[in-house]
């Protein structure tokens, strides 16, 4: 019976152990935004980036905007320029989280980013380009409307989010001094090609086993068996050839 109490008791720690470990984590900083008046969220989300230490910052970036965002999805390119203004080093990564977190809206939290924070315009394209990397070009497009002498950085760091585009990126740049017109320029970009197709070359290689067209009509085999034609039996030939024009 002792046995039997201690088996079951056994059996219910681990499955309340198995349950909790299972359980999603939450995020600490929801429950504390969640109580905050929407058109504070944007400020008290920056306040609790500053109030970071320096070695944990990032992380708390990441989680502040996550749980900012849910809250209040609308209000995400305004908690991104809130953080970027108030800590600029963390501009990228406010701006890459929640492009993540809303893809619809990543060229204008990338904006909203690059306008709080100019001189992290490049690194800001990089990380909105990283979390929704079909929309480099609106993204391109739109920090350089915030921030228009950093064509070069953002074009830098299109290339740098997306290595299918360095070889044309590289190309175009080479080609301009001064400043780059973005938009213009990003239209003119393309891709690498998934797979390079192989140049054709000017002569037919020989192919074993396929057979060229023929000249003349088709080929029809022999109905019997071929024989060796003797000489000696195969009758006489007349004097000056035989006349195959004589009726």
């Amino acid at each position: 019976m002792r046995k039997h109490l201690i088996l079951t008791l056994s059996l219910v720690c681990l499955g309340a152990w198995s349950a909790g470990a299972a359980a999603p984590k939450t995020n600490p900083f929801k429950e504390l935004l969640i109580t905050v008046p929407a058109a504070e969220l944007p400020a008290k989300a920056a306040q609790l980036v500053v109030e970071a230490r320096t070695r944990e910052r990032e992380a708390r970036t990441i989680s502040v905007v996550k749980a900012a965002v849910d809250i209040n999805p609308a209000a995400a390119p305004a908690i991104v320029s809130a953080i970027a203004r108030r800590v600029p080093d963390m501009a990228a990564v406010a701006a890459g989280t929640a492009a993540a977190e809303q893809p619809k809206q990543a060229s204008i939290i990338a904006k909203a980013a690059a306008a709080a924070a100019p001189s992290k315009a490049g690194n800001i394209v990089e990380a909105v380009c990283r979390a929704v990397p079909n929309e480099y070009r609106t993204i391109a497009v739109a920090v350089s409307e915030a921030v228009p002498n950093a064509g070069k950085d953002i074009l830098n760091a299109v290339a740098s989010a997306r290595p299918d585009l360095k070889p044309a990126v590289i190309r175009t740049l080479a080609g301009y001094q001064g400043v780059v017109p973005v938009a213009s320029t990003i239209s003119q970009i393309q891709p690498l090609p998934s797979a390079v197709q192989p140049v054709p070359t000017t002569s037919t290689p020989f192919v074993m086993g396929v057979r060229g067209p023929a000249v003349g009509p088709p080929y029809i085999p022999l109905s019997n068996t071929p024989t060796n034609i003797n000489p000696g039996t195969s009758g006489d030939v007349p004097t000056g050839g035989r006349n195959y024009a004589a009726p």
